[in-house]
C-alpha cells in the first residue's frame, strides 16, 4: 500500500516536530477488514500553521482546504492526504454544517463527534489501533452503531443518516437496532440537507456491492419518504426524494408469476445487476409504476396484474429524475430502459424488426448497442429477481440475435461501406444523400443487398445513371 507508506511519512514529520498523529476514520476499518483504504485521513494535535511548516521542511505542497475548520491538504510525490487539527463542533439549524468548530487537545475528544463507532478508530506509527468505542467489535459484528447517543449524532448532521445506509450498501453491515430507530425519529432533518448531497448518497449506495441493503434501510427508516432542498436563484425550493417507491414495500404481484412483493423483486433486480448508475437507476425504477392508480387491475383469473407498467413507469422515472437533476441524457437513457424492460423478441424476424424501430431511438451505433446490452441485463436480472420460471433459454436465444444482428447489419449511416462524400459525389450533395443512404439500410436489412464496398457501390452507381437519364 504505497500510499500508505507516505501517510506514515507525515505522521513521522509531524511526530518528529513534537506533535501526535494518527490515521484516522473509514482508512482504519478498512484496513482492519483486509481492505485497501480509498482515502487516507490523518488527525492531529498540530494546528494548521504547524500542519504546513512540517510539510514545506520535508518539500511537500499543501492547500488550505478548511484552515477554519483545521483541515489541510498534504501531497507527498503527488498523493493528497486530508491532515485535520484535533476538533470538536456543534451544530445548529443546519443539518449538515457546523455551527461552531473548535480546537480540542485530545485524540478522545476528537474520535467523541464522529459518525459511527466503525469510523471512531484510530492508528498510530506503530500499527496500534485506538478504539474508544468498541468499533472493533461492532466490525467484527458487521454492525453499524452510532458513536454515543445516535439521536445526538443525527441530530448534529442529517447526512449521516443517508451515510448509515450508504454504508450498509458499502459493507454488507446491518444497523444496530437503536441506531436505526433514531433515523426513524430524526428523518425530517433531511429536509435541511442539499439534493446534490443526498443524490450523491443514494448514488454511492447504488453503486455499492449491496444497494439492497441500503435501500431498503433508507425506505425503513422513511428516508425516502422525506424531502430534501435545493437553491433556484437564491431561493431554496423542497425536492421530494423517493416517495414513489414506498408503495413498493408490501404490494402484492400474481403468485403465478412472481415469488416475491415489488419491494423485494425490486431490490433483488437492483442486486443482480452490474454497478453501472444508469443500469442501476433502470433497475430501481423499473417497476415504479406497478400498484399505481390506472394501472394496477385484476386480471380475468382475479389475480393481480399491471399491465402497461412500463409505459407510465418510464414517464415516472423521467419525472423523478428530472426533479433529482440528473442529466438528459441520462434521463433519456434510464427512462428508456423502463420504457422497454418487458420487451424481448425472440424470433430472429422479431429481433431484426425490434431493431430497426429502436434504432431511431439513438443517434449512433454505439449508444444503440450500449443500451441494448443494458436493457438486456436489465432483463436478466428482472427474470432471475423471483420470477417462478425464469426461462433463460429464451434469454439466452434472444440475447444471441441482438449480438450477432448488431454485429452484422448496418443501422445507421456511419455504417455504410460506402461514405456520403462518395455518394455526393455522383448524386450531388443535398438531401439526396441522406435518403439514399436510408435506402440502401433499407434493402440490406430486407436481405435485397449485400453489405459489401462492391455491391453498394454497384447500387449507387444505378442510382446515378438513372439520374442521369430522368
Amino acid at each position: 500500500m504505497i500510499h500508505v507508506k507516505r501517510a506514515r511519512q507525515i505522521m513521522q514529520a509531524l511526530t518528529a516536530a513534537g506533535y501526535e498523529a494518527y490515521i484516522v476514520g473509514g482508512a482504519v476499518r478498512d484496513m482492519v477488514r483486509g481492505l485497501e483504504p480509498h482515502d487516507i485521513d490523518i488527525a492531529t494535535n498540530a494546528r494548521p500553521d504547524q500542519i504546513r511548516q512540517a510539510a514545506e521542511e520535508n518539500g511537500w505542497f499543501t492547500v488550505a482546504v478548511g484552515e477554519a475548520f483545521g483541515v489541510m491538504i498534504v501531497q507527498v510525490d503527488g498523493q493528497p492526504f486530508e491532515v485535520a487539527t484535533f476538533r470538536g463542533e456543534c451544530y445548529g439549524a443546519d443539518s449538515h454544517r457546523p455551527e461552531e468548530v473548535w480546537y480540542c487537545a485530545t485524540l478522545d475528544e476528537d474520535l467523541s463527534r464522529r459518525d459511527f463507532t466503525m469510523n471512531a478508530l484510530a492508528m498510530d506509527l506503530a500499527g496500534r489501533i485506538i478504539d474508544r468505542f468498541d468499533g472493533m467489535e461492532d466490525i467484527r459484528r458487521r454492525m453499524i452503531r452510532a458513536v454515543g447517543k445516535p439521536d445526538l449524532r443525527f441530530a448534529e448532521d442529517g447526512l449521516r443518516m443517508f451515510r448509515a445506509a450508504r454504508f450498509a450498501a458499502q459493507t454488507g453491515f446491518s444497523l444496530e437496532a437503536d441506531t436505526q430507530a433514531a433515523i426513524g425519529r430524526n428523518r425530517e432533518r433531511a429536509r435541511g440537507l442539499s439534493l446534490e448531497r443526498i443524490r450523491g448518497e443514494l448514488e454511492k449506495a447504488l453503486l455499492a456491492p449491496h444497494p439492497d441493503l441500503g435501500l431498503d434501510s433508507m425506505l425503513k427508516t422513511g428516508l425516502l419518504d422525506q424531502s430534501c432542498r435545493v437553491k433556484d436563484r437564491g431561493v431554496y425550493e423542497d425536492v421530494p426524494i423517493l416517495p414513489e417507491l414506498i408503495h413498493l414495500d408490501g404490494l402484492a404481484q400474481n403468485p403465478a408469476y412472481h415469488h416475491f412483493d415489488a419491494w423485494r423483486h425490486t431490490l433483488g433486480t437492483v442486486r443482480l445487476v452490474k454497478p453501472d448508475l444508469s443500469l442501476r437507476w433502470a433497475a430501481l425504477l423499473h417497476d415504479v409504476a406497478k400498484g399505481w392508480e390506472g394501472v394496477r387491475t385484476v386480471n380475468r383469473k382475479g389475480a393481480w396484474s399491471d399491465p402497461g407498467h412500463e409505459v407510465k413507469g418510464a414517464q415516472l422515472a423521467s419525472a423523478i429524475l428530472t426533479r433529482l437533476r440528473l442529466s438528459d441524457a441520462q434521463v433519456r437513457q434510464i427512462s428508456w430502459l423502463v420504457r422497454n424492460h418487458m420487451q424481448l423478441p425472440v424470433e430472429e424476424y422479431l429481433v431484426l424488426r425490434w431493431l430497426k424501430q429502436h434504432a431511431r431511438d439513438f443517434s449512433g451505433l454505439a449508444s444503440f448497442r450500449s443500451a441494448v446490452e443494458s436493457l438486456l441485463e436489465l432483463h436478466r436480472a428482472d427474470r432471475l429477481a423471483g420470477h417462478v420460471e425464469p426461462d433463460l433459454s429464451t434469454w439466452e436465444t434472444a440475447a444471441g440475435h441482438l449480438g450477432r444482428i448488431l454485429a452484422t447489419m448496418p443501422f445507421y449511416p456511419a455504417e455504410l461501406a460506402i461514405s456520403g462524400g462518395e455518394i455526393a459525389a455522383q448524386l450531388g450533395s443535398g438531401p439526396q444523400v441522406k435518403s439514399f443512404q436510408s435506402d440502401l439500410l433499407m434493402r440490406i436489412q430486407a436481405g435485397r443487398l449485400d453489405h459489401t464496398r462492391e455491391a453498394l457501390l454497384a447500387a449507387l452507381g444505378a442510382r446515378a445513371r438513372r439520374k442521369t437519364q430522368e
